[in-house]
């Protein structure tokens, strides 16, 4: 499938917007989203229309079309992906910090996104989840697994994805959603079933406790052979999806106020350095995360994992989440990174 490639780039001499067809390549992103007469029609006529400057009058005339018709095939075309418009300032915020974020944090993937002045996180949030919805399709392939940590910033992705079919994919979740008031979590397997339903994909479930009360009811219940069956599909995993959780009291993680930390334990990970927790695994401000006693009893996986994978995608927004977030950059625990431009300029310069 054919995918137009639109630049917009400003003349830093001139002053000037200019539009600039770069190329159109062939790509299977977006072969299975787009298949019919209407796809390889919508691609004929980003053609005429980004390459060749023709009006929606002119390529109306030549395919005998109506205009209209013209228009909604443009349309098609950029909702699907087959064209992609970039916009490339100079001066441009975004763009600015992604730099500094790469030059601190080698060989790391950053994507800052935009946000309105004076908006208000939740607005960042809707910015990202968006942003996070959309690289998310550049990612998968079929016969893929996505390993999905839980939390209200996947939630809100969720809920942005943009329905899609990918053969023999399938979703596992990352830790448990269990506790004694709740023994499976409504949110959770709403937030990991709406992953799975939009790309018709297969949705494993991970029914164990969040926090073991005994390290060795862990042990032993990893024995079992549907709980050893999702966490050998967790190391499978070539993409992963989390945020950072906070202790921030300010803007506490879903695990944090949903009764699954007793408060002895939240104020033991405070005297013990934690900053934050990825999948309920916790980590302190250097990224380390040995030797902390709750993560022998949690349910997430080793944060090696996101050293071994090929995707390992954390998606963060909102200031009480940049003391987690530097930690889980100072540990090597993501190599991409979608956040939102207040956020990652507070974590460079705050």
């Amino acid at each position: 499938m054919n995918i137009c490639q639109v630049e917009v780039n400003r003349c830093s001499k001139m002053g000037e917007w200019r539009a600039v067809l770069v190329t159109c390549v062939r790509s299977s992103v977006y072969a299975d989203l787009v298949t019919d007469d209407s796809g390889a029609l919508a691609v004929q006529i980003a053609r005429l229309y980004y390459h060749q400057g023709l009006t929606t009058d002119a390529i109306a005339r030549e395919l005998g079309l109506s205009r209209p018709k013209v228009s909604r095939l443009l349309t098609l075309a950029r909702r699907t992906g087959l064209v992609e418009i970039r916009i490339h300032d100079p001066q441009a915020q975004p763009q600015s910090l992604e730099a500094q974020l790469r030059s601190a944090y080698p060989g790391l993937t950053p994507h800052v996104v935009g946000v309105p002045p004076g908006s208000s996180e939740a607005v960042w949030l809707d910015r990202v989840a968006v942003a996070s919805a959309r690289l998310l399709d550049t990612l998968l392939r079929p016969q893929q697994v996505v390993g999905l940590a839980w939390g209200n910033t996947l939630d809100a992705v969720s809920r942005m994805l943009t329905p899609r079919h990918v053969a023999d994919l399938q979703f596992v979740q990352l830790n448990g959603s269990a506790h004694a008031r709740d023994f499976m979590s409504g949110f959770v397997t709403d937030t990991i079933t709406r992953f799975a339903q939009n790309y018709s994909a297969r949705a494993h479930l991970f029914p164990v406790p969040t926090f073991f009360d005994d390290p060795a009811t862990k042990t032993a219940m990893w024995r079992e052979r549907s709980v050893r069956h999702v966490v050998e599909l967790q190391e499978r995993a070539d993409v992963l999806l989390y945020s950072v959780g906070t202790l921030d009291p300010g803007s506490p993680s879903h695990v944090h106020v949903g009764g699954y930390l007793d408060p002895e334990d939240q104020q033991t990970l405070l005297t013990q350095g934690v900053v934050g927790d990825i999948a309920t695994v916790f980590y302190r401000g250097d990224g380390s995360f040995a030797d902390i006693p709750i993560n022998a009893r949690a349910s997430g996986p080793d944060l090696t994992l996101t050293t071994r994978v090929t995707h390992a995608v954390c998606i963060v927004s909102g200031l009480a989440k940049v003391d987690a977030l530097r930690g889980a950059l100072n540990g090597g625990l993501m190599n991409t990174l979608i956040v939102d431009e207040i956020t990652a300029r507070t974590l460079l310069h705050g």
